[in-house]
């Protein structure tokens, strides 16, 4: 039995992925603080619009500037190449 490059088994080398299960781990850890994100942000509170007021929970307020700023951002984003694509001679 000869022992790969990194000392492991290369039969085992072939099964034992430590990227894969490192990326795995990491999902799952994102997974879930969101879940403990999204039920520590359940209170309700008042949004007060120009118009309106709203009642709505933390997270969905949280959810809406999300959306609203990358929104903006791709919004903005566009402007300037459409300006530095102007300026081009």
């Amino acid at each position: 039995m000869r022992l790969g490059r990194r000392g492991l088994d290369p039969a085992t080398h072939e099964t034992f992925q430590p990227r894969l299960w490192a990326v795995v781990i990491a999902l799952v850890l994102i997974a879930a603080y969101m879940i403990a994100f999204v039920a520590e942000n359940t209170k309700t509170v008042g949004v007060h619009f120009v118009f309106l007021t709203a009642h709505t929970s933390v997270i969905w307020v949280i959810v809406l500037s999300l959306l609203i700023g990358i929104v903006g951002g791709l919004l903005l984003s566009q402007l300037y190449r459409r300006s530095r694509r102007n300026q081009t001679p």
